[in-house]
């Protein structure tokens, strides 16, 4: 299905197929066209713009892959006048732009095709659909797969391209690419095979750590688009508090600031073994510095595939909460020095390790707030001032919210689903005895469909934010 020599080439080349970035350069688009020959361009072409589109229907993307192909078919041979592309281009542009364009719909497009020429076509490459929350591909069963391959095998590898890259839309593209290429080679060769079942066992094996570093990945950098360097170094600090809470502030800062720099460099990266070399590095370094402190983290990291410890930490629950000494606030005169942010960050630190079960989602919403308290204080005349009223409000608002997420989050790592359901009826009934039937069922949908998305360690943090 795929060329065995698919990757080398393109991974030599930035991830512009067609319709992105700086692509309505010829140049740029033929150079791929011609390295990659047709099929490899359309692959490529199909998994980009599911990635990009990750929201647009399977014949969405159809008809764009159709026309970016016939695009560079047409106006990339030998000896066709250079105004051929951006002809095309600019008819693709109208397209895009007309009341019943078979492209993928954008919020964004009205604004693009406010403009004229270049800037038009610039301002569409541009557009991107945010990455669906969770991922939504699910594997259908070997014989299934087979069914499916045997009838068409290109509308079989195309539906597949379509559905695993607009679902893991935010792992690095050369991850992506490794990860489609090795499936559609299991079922191309198991499919004819004498002994279908091993030979899908067998290959399911080999492909393991690349499924484990897909889903990795795509949390990893759904996480970064979202919260960007800073707030991802806060993110995993946190996370790492509550699952090792006795682990000091000194031991953490640098393992969160290594997972913020493997974010950094490796999520927009086209070096085709950026993320899994420096994941696994970073792996090697939690495990160094944490199995000595806390006997999980020695059973995660007992294992010899790097990447499947990788995976056990992040799926361990948060640890009990530690008696600890009350943690010392920072002084106003901190929190708008030279190191306020760092004051801030080892404030919200103490927090997390003491309250393990508060969610990823709340810790951030903190986060935004303290950052914006030191902006909008430290500037003022009176910085101290401002900062004492505003942490009066807090110190009244706050217990009760950290109270009620932290029970809640800790219930339902706990319980059986049934069981924490019926108790969170239960206590609904009590802190709410003037609420009709209705509405105790409308707040418990609500608290269950925050928990039961928002409680887990790779919540989608932009769907938690607005459910915070």
């Amino acid at each position: 299905v795929f060329c065995g020599a698919f990757l080398a080439p393109l991974l030599t080349i930035p991830p512009s197929p067609a319709l992105s970035g700086r692509a309505y350069v010829r140049e740029k688009v033929c150079q791929e066209y011609r390295m990659l020959g047709k099929e490899n361009f359309r692959t490529l072409t199909i998994i980009a713009n599911s990635r990009k589109y990750s929201n647009g229907t399977f014949e969405e993307i159809g008809h764009l892959v159709r026309e970016i192909v016939s695009l560079a078919e047409t106006c990339c041979a030998d000896g066709v006048d250079p105004s051929c592309y951006d002809a095309g281009s600019t008819a693709l542009s109208v397209k895009s732009c007309s009341a019943d364009s078979p492209f993928p719909a954008h919020p964004g497009t009205a604004e693009c095709c406010a403009h004229e020429g270049l800037e038009r076509k610039l301002c569409l490459a541009a557009l991107r659909h945010p990455p669906q929350p969770l991922p939504q591909y699910l594997q259908p069963s070997d014989k299934e797969l087979c069914q499916a391959f045997r009838q068409d095998p290109r509308e079989f590898a195309d539906r597949f391209l379509y559905e695993y890259s607009s679902s893991y839309s935010q792992a690095p593209l050369p991850v992506l690419l490794g990860s489609t290429r090795t499936f559609l080679s299991m079922v191309s060769t198991c499919c004819i095979s004498p002994a279908p079942t091993a030979c899908f066992l067998k290959e399911k094996l080999e492909r393991k750590t690349l499924s484990l570093l897909t889903l990795t990945s795509n949390r990893i950098c759904s996480r970064f688009s979202a919260y960007g360097k800073d707030k991802v170094r806060f993110s995993y600090l946190a996370l790492l508090a509550q699952k090792v809470p006795t682990a000091s502030f000194e031991d953490l800062l640098p393992l969160a600031e290594d997972a913020a720099e493997v974010s950094s460099q490796c999520c927009e990266s086209v070096a085709e073994d950026c993320m899994q070399k420096k994941l696994l590095e970073h792996t090697a370094k939690v495990c160094t510095a944490l199995s000595a402190q806390d006997r999980r983290f020695a059973d995660c990291c007992k294992g010899k595939n790097l990447m499947e410890n990788h995976f056990c930490i992040l799926a361990l629950p948060p640890a009990l909460a530690p008696k600890l000494p009350e943690a010392s606030e920072p002084t106003n005169k901190e929190l708008c020095g030279k190191e306020g942010a760092l004051h801030a960050t080892r404030s919200l630190f103490e927090l997390a390790r003491r309250h393990p079960s508060l969610p990823d989602a709340v810790l951030a919403k903190l986060y935004d707030s303290s950052g914006k308290l030191q902006g909008d204080c430290c500037s003022t005349k009176d910085p101290s001032a401002c900062l004492d009223s505003k942490r009066k409000r807090m110190e009244a608002e706050l217990p009760p919210l950290l109270e009620k997420a932290s029970q809640l989050c800790g219930q339902y790592n706990k319980l059986p689903f049934l069981e924490f359901k019926k108790r969170l009826r239960e206590s609904l009934a009590q802190t709410e005895p003037k609420a009709s039937p209705a509405q105790l069922q409308r707040l418990l949908e609500q608290r269950v469909s925050f928990a039961s998305t928002c409680c887990l360690p790779d919540a989608p943090p932009l769907l938690c934010a607005s459910k915070v």
